[in-house]
């Protein structure tokens, strides 16, 4: 039965899984999300069509950079919805519905790591300090537009991104990319503020840090 049942929320997921790009006319404000939630809690699979036609690109955005392989992305985002539907009654609603969806993903990608056996790869500021006592940072948000004048800087940001831990490529995603503040990136991961902050700080400055290596060597020359 089970399997019947995710087979058949795959076929409904594949009808949506073309309309990747993000739309802001389909982010439903709070009282269509509520009435959306309603019926998905009563099996409405043209409802959660909408829920994912509203949040899977973003989604799929924040996987894709956890787990770098696109095909691996592409299929933990589709478990995300089709989790996300199977346990619609349980969802109380207390935090929005893209909290939620980011907090499956974000576990998903976490066991994805675990089933591989890959350990954390932290660079030499992410380890030791990031849980201890909040820094107080200033709230600008990284933006890669300003930083990737070609293909080859563009690698060289993507290659910082994931050389990062997981920890800290989750909060830079979540915060610089996805523009999602602090309490709710904490509701999401399950940690304090204050460790947001101080993750945030580190992926920052490891990110920084390869970008200054990547100039003081010259580049491609």
């Amino acid at each position: 039965m089970e399997a019947n049942r995710r087979r058949y929320l795959r076929k409904k997921m594949n009808a949506f899984h073309g309309a990747v790009r993000l739309s802001a006319d389909l982010m439903p404000d709070l009282a269509e999300e509520r009435a959306l939630l309603e019926k998905c809690r009563k099996q409405d699979f043209e409802a959660f069509g909408k829920l994912v036609d509203a949040y899977q690109a973003r989604v799929f955005g924040f996987v894709r950079r956890m787990v770098s392989d696109g095909e691996d992305a592409a299929d933990i985002t589709q478990d995300v919805f089709i989790r996300a539907f199977q346990n619609i009654a349980r969802f109380d609603g207390r935090s929005s519905v893209r909290t939620w969806l980011f907090r499956i993903a974000h576990n998903l990608c976490i066991d994805r790591s675990r089933r591989l056996a890959r350990g954390p790869q932290p660079g030499p500021l992410s380890e030791g300090f990031e849980d201890e006592t909040p820094l107080e940072i200033a709230d600008s948000r990284w933006q890669p537009e300003q930083i990737v004048l070609n293909e080859e800087m563009a690698a060289v940001v993507e290659d910082g991104i994931r050389t990062m831990s997981e920890k800290l490529r989750s909060v830079l995603l979540l915060h610089d990319k996805e523009d999602v503040p602090y309490e709710e990136i904490a509701r999401i991961l399950e940690v304090p503020v204050g460790t947001v902050k101080s993750r945030l700080f580190l992926a920052r400055a490891h990110l920084q840090n390869t970008l200054r290596s990547y100039f003081e060597t010259g580049g491609a020359n």
